[in-house]
């Protein structure tokens, strides 16, 4: 007779799905065991849970498809609950097998015992616990189903006994994802173009939902006359091939983003969810286009809200705005972002001496020298800052970051999904040091799986953007500091090409080294602590908190990390 165990593996290898990440477990042995047997499907183990979930999000966005991982009962599947959020978050399919303890100990208090029912529920589009036999393959069917079409994270919980019965049925079904095609109503598009042939000067605002959507994006834009502000999310789909971009909005943003935004009288948002509710201009008209309805109007308040896929919507909404729009606003836009965009080149570059590297200079050569198709992916914090400045997207690249849920650690751990699922391509993680010292033990995971991804790591020996966000505040830095080892004798120990740059003359020889080697390599940078990531929109608030912690810091008797801070920063200073 066929196992539940051995008929999920079966639906999984119907389904295409060719790995599955994870940390193998007693109440996971059926599963585990049925994947052995079947020999299709390869069990990629990671170091940790977490990893397993980060790693499958990161393959779910590479791939658009299905991405698996399997976890133990209790402590075992726990620790996927960062990943998962992750996932869920970024809007990645992603299906979680959390096996429980055995049916009969549930409620007990027994040794492992969680209801992960319960813990997954706010991060996943369906979780369900399966308690006989007989709700299988039906409940996994609709978990795939769901996390397909949602776009989202489906969890199964199966006790290890249940998963180790016999089947009641051996279908296996393929599930694939619908594709419709969904346009807001002829009254709705009348409306919207109303709003905007009556506006003089209309910006764009465009996210990670424009992805697919490109030449519909920039049709219309050109029909505005509007320059077109991305989010963090949309920079891969919408910076390339683009003469209507000025950049980004956001903390992390250009000052032209935000300078467009803010002379709008109509803004279009299109496929972003932007959380920042101060970078919206509170004078103009807001139209927003969404297929999900329920993000409409979430971060500001709507002139207008359109659900409907962006290209498809773009297009139906082409024929109804007029053309013959003066080009003062985009002019003026674009003029703004072509100074800003010289500004932060100039920061680009290299030091004199041993003086720490500059992450501009470094995230500029990375970009130089990564393939056409290359794959990054960021921590969260400053490397994050740097990828959204310095990072060039062509159209074929990739850029992955916890950027909705904004974990750490994320780099690395992306980085083992999208080179799994891209063995092929190049894959860059940009990992802070806090970030990649969290998670160390995955750069094993890279030699155990003969993995070749390429781990920079921006070591500063400080969490950097945490004492950024100190010094906007007003607060001494305190609790930051990290005594970091040396990470390319790290890597070198762990069977992994190691090579550590600590003058500016050596990096763009480095960089050519560590992209070229065949196998996993750690490029290991000491960069400039001091440095700051200026924001778009200096407040007053910030001038003041600055202020604060530079009479702050003096008083506490450490005056010399201001002379560090200026002498890191005159250029952006003066």
């Amino acid at each position: 007779m066929t196992t539940v165990a051995e008929n999920i593996v079966a639906t999984l290898r119907a389904n295409g799905v060719k790995h599955v990440y994870g940390i193998p477990g007693d109440s996971l042995n059926g599963f585990t065991d049925a994947l052995r047997r079947d020999g299709t499907i390869r069990w990629m183990h990671v170091r940790h849970e977490e990893s397993a979930a980060f790693a499958a999000a990161a393959d779910a966005a590479i791939t658009g498809e299905l991405a698996v991982i399997a976890g133990s009962c209790g402590p075992g599947n726990l620790h996927f609950i960062n990943g998962l959020y992750d996932a869920h978050r970024s809007r990645v399919p992603v299906l979680a097998i959390a096996a429980h303890i055995p049916t009969s100990e549930i409620g007990t208090n027994y040794f492992q015992e969680t209801h992960p029912q319960e813990l997954f529920r706010e991060c996943s589009s369906y979780v369900e616990y399966v308690a006989d036999p007989a709700q299988m393959p039906r409940i996994l069917e609709i978990a795939m189903r769901t996390a397909v079409e949602e776009q989202g994270v489906a969890v199964i919980v199966i006790p290890g006994d249940v998963a180790l019965a016999d089947a009641a049925s051996n279908r296996t079904s393929v599930i694939r994802r619908t594709h419709p095609t969904v346009v807001p109503s002829d009254a709705e598009l009348d409306r919207a173009a109303e709003l905007l042939n009556a506006a003089k000067r209309v910006t764009i605002l465009a996210g990670a939902g424009v992805a697919g959507s490109h030449d519909e994006l920039i049709a219309l834009a050109d029909r505005l006359n509007a320059p077109i502000v991305h989010a963090l999310r949309g920079k891969e789909h919408i910076e390339y091939d683009n003469p209507f971009d000025v950049g980004m909005t956001g903390l992390l943003g250009f000052a032209s983003g935000y300078r467009a935004m803010d002379a709008a009288d109509a803004v279009l948002m299109l496929g972003t969810d932007f959380p920042y509710p101060q970078f919206y201009p509170d004078h103009a008209k807001t139209i927003q286009v969404d297929i999900r309805g329920s993000q409409l109007g979430r971060r500001h308040p709507l002139d207008l809200g359109l659900v409907g896929d962006v290209g498809a919507t773009a297009r139906a909404l082409l024929p109804r705005v007029r053309a013959g729009r003066g080009r003062a606003h985009l002019d003026d836009a674009r003029d703004h972002y072509l100074r800003t965009r010289a500004k932060l080149d100039e920061l680009a570059v290299p030091r004199r001496g041993s003086e720490p590297i500059h992450p501009q200079y470094l995230t500029r050569l990375l970009d130089r020298a990564a393939t056409d198709d290359a794959v990054f992916t960021a921590d969260v914090g400053s490397p994050t800052v740097w990828a959204a400045r310095y990072l060039t997207m062509n159209g074929r690249r990739r850029l992955i970051g916890s950027f909705s849920h904004g974990s750490m650690a994320n780099a690395l751990m992306h980085g083992i999904g999208a080179q799994t699922a891209a063995p092929g391509r190049q894959v860059v993680a940009l990992a802070g040091d806090g970030g990649l010292a969290m998670m160390l033990g995955e750069l094993i995971t890279l030699t155990q799986h003969e993995l070749p991804l390429k781990t920079v790591v921006y070591n500063n020996a400080s969490l950097n953007f945490v004492e950024l966000e100190m010094k906007a505040a007003g607060f001494v830095t305190y609790g930051t500091g990290l005594a970091n080892p040396n990470f390319a004798d790290v890597a070198t120990a762990l069977g992994i090409r190691g090579i550590r740059v600590e003058r500016s003359d050596d990096l763009p020889d480095a960089v050519d080294e560590f992209l070229a080697h065949e196998g996993p390599a750690v490029l290991d940078v000491v960069t400039e602590r001091q440095e700051l990531a200026m924001p778009p929109n200096v407040t007053a608030a910030q001038v003041g908190g600055f202020a604060l912690y530079a009479l702050r810091t003096v008083m506490s008797g450490r005056g010399d990390e201001l002379l560090d801070l200026a002498r890191a920063n005159w250029r952006q200073l003066l």
